[in-house]
């Protein structure tokens, strides 16, 4: 199919242009995830970073997390405390679009809470919220810190300034993943733990990494969409705020922030939804089991849900390469014109 573009074009792709683009991805790439049964070498991974499409890896077996039992992360961690993601209403969905005061839609972080390993396990094992300090309603915890929580890239300059509080569990878990660090010529930028339950949802997005995902416990289902289909997520401008406790309630509420800028995210609040997506989409739908792994290239958007009483996961997270033409690729198929408001009352789209 013959393509003509006008020299005086927005530099934004228009619709037209990215349903095409869209449609000749999906005709020539269809709707499957490849599944390896074993890891890859670095020279086949870096193939698959080349074509850059999410493929399932079995076998990448970690010996030291078969111990990660409940009793074992309680005796190891002890006293620590750990940073926990906490929302309210009964289900964890965290930097994630919500309504705020005077009915405006914000882009909203968690409010952080420190506890012991044990409140944290005791409260996703029984599969409920607990009350909000002086107060009926519910909220629901996550550990999802995303911010190198296990190692962050100043572990691979100087190991003794990088501190954490899973320092205690540094010894089960690989600082890098040698057949990926191979491939891409560098060490990871973080090495993220996941701790959540069914109630821990993670809003669609997309990430400048290479992604390893694996799951240590539970299951993690993955709805998935390629870069060329960023146009369907509909990105709107939001104000900033996070959730905390004012001075006249005891519930979390969203608190608006005064000195943060607008945060650029997908409006589309779940994929899955009938209707949530333009029918021209081409989701992708993959569930992780114990001992699965995902590697989910640079630029793909995804939405995240979990089941079993407690689900356990680590991620890898290798930056990006920004060199040559991918990156520029990637930035024009989001959109490099100006990003609607949110509460533009008159955006219809």
């Amino acid at each position: 199919m013959a393509l003509e573009l006008d020299q005086a074009a927005s530099p934004s792709l228009t619709h037209d242009i990215a349903r095409w683009i869209s449609q000749e991805y999906h005709d020539m790439n269809g709707s499957s995830i490849q599944t390896l049964e074993s890891p890859p070498t670095a020279a086949e991974f870096a193939q698959l970073v080349h074509i850059s499409r999410p493929v399932v890896i079995k076998g990448f077996q970690i010996p030291a997390l078969k111990r990660w039992t409940d009793d074992y992360l309680q005796t190891k961690l002890q006293d620590q405390l750990i940073s926990v993601a906490i929302t309210p209403n009964g289900r964890v969905q965290a930097d994630a679009i919500t309504a705020g005061p005077g009915g405006r839609h914000f882009f909203v972080e968690p409010f952080i809470e420190k506890v012991l390993m044990e409140k944290l396990l005791e409260q996703l094992n029984a599969g409920t919220c607990t009350p909000e300090r002086n107060s009926d309603n519910l909220s629901a915890s996550y550990l999802q810190s995303q911010n190198g929580n296990m190692y962050s890239s100043r572990f691979f300059e100087s190991p003794n300034d990088d501190s954490s509080e899973f320092g205690a569990l540094r010894g089960d878990v690989p600082s890098n993943i040698p057949w990926v660090t191979e491939a891409l010529g560098r060490n990871p930028d973080a090495v993220n733990l996941w701790i959540g339950n069914s109630k821990s949802i993670t809003s669609i997005h997309s990430d400048p990494y290479e992604n390893i995902y694996t799951v240590i416990r539970g299951s993690k289902h993955f709805t998935l969409l390629p870069p060329c289909e960023g146009w369907c997520l509909q990105e709107r401008m939001y104000p900033h705020a996070v959730y905390g406790h004012t001075d006249n309630s005891n519930c979390l509420s969203v608190i608006p922030s005064s000195d943060t800028p607008q945060v650029r995210w997908s409006s589309v609040i779940n994929p899955d939804l009938p209707g949530s997506l333009p029918s021209e989409a081409h989701p992708l739908h993959v569930t992780l089991e114990a001992g699965d792994t995902l590697y989910l290239p640079v630029g793909w958007w995804h939405y995240v849900q979990q089941s079993g009483p407690t689900t356990i996961a680590l991620n890898w997270w290798y930056d990006a390469e920004v060199r040559g033409m991918n990156w520029i690729w990637l930035s024009l198929l989001r959109g490099s014109g100006d990003v609607p408001s949110g509460n533009d009352e008159t955006d219809t789209r």
